[in-house]
């Protein structure tokens, strides 16, 4: 028998289905955020896509912005949470959670993101808020990496149809290369971005302090 949970999951999706774009942003958003919604979001992508493929830029447009709303939303409730809160909820994962967000910055939070279930990535958005993260290369990785996905998944339902999904299963080595690729491509432009910027800053103060 289905729990209440799994009953308003069930009407939420139905009610986001009917309302189209908006409904695509609100379970998105639900999703990244206070509630889970397990690839929903990607078979209402899927599904609206296949019905109106001239309108497929405008839904991976609104699951992207839903989404990353989401995890904004989510990593400013764990910066009000605590430590304590990520830890009890991660459990034994935390520490290496904790590491390689402290680590990798942007990079990290952008291989999180873009891997597939069952990743738990809600944890990583929580480290992120609870070890402060700057919220623009938090913001810009989940960005990037929700356009690469609702981007693909859309072009793929519109070109494959109801094989989208079941062609992303059956070529994983090709779309992880893709995907390891465009990490590596964002995270040196992003290198080369604050590299720019930092050294801009520096000659500002140099020409300050003379």
């Amino acid at each position: 028998m289905p729990s209440r949970l799994d009953v308003w999951r069930y009407k939420i999706a139905a009610i986001a289905g009917a309302l189209g774009a908006p409904g695509l942003f609100l379970v998105s958003f639900l999703d990244s955020s206070i509630l889970t919604f397990p690839i929903i979001n990607d078979l209402l992508l899927i599904q609206l896509s296949m019905q109106h493929p001239a309108r497929m830029f405008e839904y991976a447009s609104m699951a992207t912005l839903g989404s990353t709303l989401g995890c904004v939303l989510l990593f400013f409730l764990a910066r009000k949470g605590g430590e304590a809160v990520f830890r009890r909820r991660a459990g034994r994962r935390a520490e290496t959670i904790q590491g390689w967000v402290e680590r990798n910055g942007f990079g990290g939070m952008l291989l999180a993101a873009l891997l597939p279930p069952p990743t738990p990535f809600k944890f990583f958005v929580l480290a992120a808020g609870v070890f402060k993260l700057p919220l623009v290369s938090f913001a810009s990785a989940i960005l990037l990496a929700r356009l690469f996905r609702y981007f693909a998944v859309g072009y793929l339902a519109v070109r494959y149809g109801t094989a989208a999904l079941p062609y992303l299963a059956q070529h994983k080595w090709q779309v992880g290369v893709t995907v390891s690729l465009f990490v590596v491509l964002s995270y040196a432009i992003s290198r080369f971005i604050f590299k720019v910027k930092h050294e801009h800053e520096k000659g500002s103060d140099n020409v300050l302090g003379s």
